[in-house]
């Protein structure tokens, strides 16, 4: 366990409104920690009520989009999906294959290869389309960036809607529809929607208008899949949207997902945003980082219990693969950053492992450093990078003020990508250490933890548990509640595990207590002390048929 910084929310005023209308203490704080400090807002939050999903009319250039979707139907055009290659691109892709087909849309896939394509729009993939008699083409989870192929696209007659999520840069596509959240236009009142909940909004809207909508149930286990796995905001539409999904596949698991889960191992239990992280996620993006995405979104697709048996099998074993070649790459990288320094910004040649795997070690390495991190992947003429960043730091921020070198580049504040002149790598590199520098110049490079409360033993007995389950589902901007509780005594603590790296204690404060577990944190049992300040959040240790609360310890120190 490497010990962190702790960042103590600020406590809230006592006459603060939630308070004034019954919220309780805690459940206020935890509230105004998720930026939500109206009651109106606060009840709907929590009884993850419709309102939080707005009308789909409301995105820019649905309209027309939907508009062109009718006339492709009237005239039995033939129809692409033009996806990503990750969980929110192909759970997307899936998502608006099935839906545009069940309408009777001759509608076929197109996901891009992740090492011989890469991410976005491609003019070689829109000229084949073209060649294949495609009229229209709907790109999901991409196309944000891609003026030039959609200029392309134009010259051919090859219509183009746009359904993204990420970043606009400042030349928009001229695409007949740009449906983006994220436009400079849109008045559409949730801005971070994952792109299969864009497709998803534009799914919701070609049905509204045919009054068919009985039909979105069928896909709301796509949208809770990919918005997960992508680590949008669990907040306000996404939070709806991923229970919606949740619902739907604790009632009906799709067959796909179904053998994936078991085949990861995972026993009958109600499906949880968590399994859809540590468990769904990794297997359905391994196929693209080793392979390509086709098994993944065939997987979802597939109606023969024999052929997803058989996909799930797969994946399982390319995942272990890619866990492997991860903790290999990582190791790699670790030694590459101890030899250059530990500078702000981290840039780190990939070397010999696959260029699928370089942001999975961005992020090993943006976790373990506490920098930005940049994993590139050198060709004679053309590099490709993998981003990961810190919150102090906007990564994609930085790549636009150096717009000028690259082919192609977007993403997310925390997570981006690029493609450029291989000659320009080194300008690239200089340009973003220099902003990085002056940028966290002054900043506290140390891992942080953000503490919800700080609380007493005391105040997690009773239904306070049951009360702080109400904000699942847990997802970025909406975790798991942290607390701190100062002056815990130990009573007892002992490792555990195979290696015996990890930590297992019973705690008291005043008259209550609670057994704990800390993770690989068995090499720091010589600071375990009689009294002990701790961070940590409350989770159910279900074993043997018993279901008893404990502390998940996220770290600790000697009581002051």
């Amino acid at each position: 366990m490497n010990h962190k910084r702790w960042n103590l929310r600020p406590p809230l005023s006592r006459e603060h409104l939630l308070l004034k209308s019954g919220f309780s203490p805690l459940m206020s704080q935890l509230l105004v920690n998720r930026g939500i400090e109206e009651p109106a807002a606060a009840w709907a939050f929590l009884k993850i009520d419709p309102s939080l999903s707005p009308d789909p009319f409301l995105l820019h250039d649905i309209e027309p989009a939907v508009s062109r979707i009718y006339r492709a139907l009237l005239g039995a055009e033939k129809v692409a999906v033009y996806g990503d290659f990750d969980a929110d691109g192909i759970t997307a892709t899936a998502l608006l294959m099935s839906g545009l087909s069940q309408l009777g849309i001759n509608v076929v896939p197109y996901l891009p290869h992740r090492l011989d394509e890469g991410h976005g729009l491609k003019i070689a993939a829109l000229e084949k389309l073209h060649e294949e008699g495609v009229t229209l083409v709907i790109t999901v989870d991409c196309g944000i960036t891609g003026a030039a192929a959609v200029k392309r696209a134009n010259r051919l007659g090859l219509d183009i809607i746009i359904t993204d999520h990420h970043t606009p840069t400042q030349e928009l596509p001229p695409a007949l529809a740009v449906v983006n959240p994220k436009h400079p236009d849109s008045v559409y009142p949730f801005k971070d929607l994952a792109g299969v909940g864009v497709a998803y909004k534009l799914l919701q809207a070609v049905n509204k208008g045919l009054n068919k909508t009985e039909s979105l149930h069928d896909v709301l286990d796509l949208v809770a899949v990919g918005t997960v796995a992508d680590m949008t905001p669990m907040l306000g539409e996404n939070r709806y949207l991923v229970n919606q999904g949740l619902q739907q596949m604790n009632l009906v698991l799709r067959m796909g997902f179904k053998e994936l889960l078991t085949k990861a191992g995972m026993k009958d239990g109600k499906l949880s945003a968590n399994n859809i992280t540590w468990m769904m996620a990794p297997r359905i993006n391994t196929a693209s980082r080793l392979h390509d995405a086709l098994p993944s979104y065939e997987l979802m697709m597939t109606s023969s219990l024999e052929r997803a048996q058989a996909l799930a099998e797969w994946l399982e074993s390319k995942n272990l693969e890619r866990q492997q070649i991860t903790q290999a790459a990582a190791e790699a990288a670790r030694q590459q950053v101890h030899a250059k320094g530990v500078q702000s910004l981290l840039v780190i040649e990939s070397g010999e492992f696959p260029a699928g795997v370089s942001g999975l070690v961005a992020g090993r390495m943006t976790d373990e450093f506490y920098r930005p991190t940049i994993v590139v992947k050198s060709g004679k003429r053309v590099t490709s990078g993998s981003c990961r960043s810190i919150p102090e730091f906007n990564i994609v921020e930085a790549l636009t003020r150096c717009g000028d070198l690259f082919l192609d580049f977007g993403g997310h504040a925390q997570a981006a990508g690029f493609t450029l002149l291989t000659h320009n790598m080194a300008i690239l590199e200089a340009r973003l250490l220099a902003f990085a520098e002056h940028s966290l110049e002054g900043v506290d490079l140390r891992p942080r933890i953000d503490i919800d409360a700080e609380v007493n033993f005391k105040d997690l007995t009773g239904e306070a548990y049951a009360d702080i389950q109400k904000l699942e589902p847990y997802g970025q901007q909406n975790p798991a509640p942290v607390f701190v509780s100062r002056k815990v005594r130990v009573i007892s603590c002992r490792t555990m595990g195979n290696s015996a790296e990890h930590l297992r204690l019973r705690l008291q404060q005043g008259e209550a207590a609670f057994d704990a577990v800390a993770f690989n944190a068995g090499d720091n049992i010589k600071e375990i002390t009689t009294t002990l300040d701790i961070v940590y959040n409350l989770e159910l240790d279900q074993w043997n048929g018993r279901n008893t609360l404990r502390l998940n310890l996220m770290d600790f120190t000697k009581a002051r």
